[in-house]
């Protein structure tokens, strides 16, 4: 797993790419409070190394709750920048900080 930022210098905006390994996986995609925690609204494209990969534009100067979400189970990224509990998810978020 990996999360690479890209801040941009004409707009608060940060360009992050989620990178996902899960060769075996069909499907994968990244939810979080940036997209309503809405499974279809941000699909990550499988490549042909079998990992899965998107980028989603982000406000910078702001901390997002995200999980991965792989043929239907959620997974955090062990490389996030820290981790929240949540409350209704009875389980850990990752939490992204820009």
């Amino acid at each position: 797993m990996s999360i690479k930022k890209k801040f941009l210098k004409t707009k608060p905006v940060c360009k992050v790419t989620f990178t996902l390994p899960a060769e075996e996986a069909q499907s994968a995609a990244v939810v979080g409070n940036f997209n309503e925690w809405n499974t279809e609204a941000t699909p990550l494209k499988k490549l042909k190394n079998g990992s899965f990969k998107g980028t989603v534009d982000l406000e910078s100067g702001n901390s997002y709750e995200f999980r991965y979400v792989v043929d239907g189970k959620y997974l955090n990224d062990q490389e996030a920048d820290a981790f929240a509990w949540n409350d209704y998810a009875n389980a850990e978020n990752s939490v992204l900080s820009l």
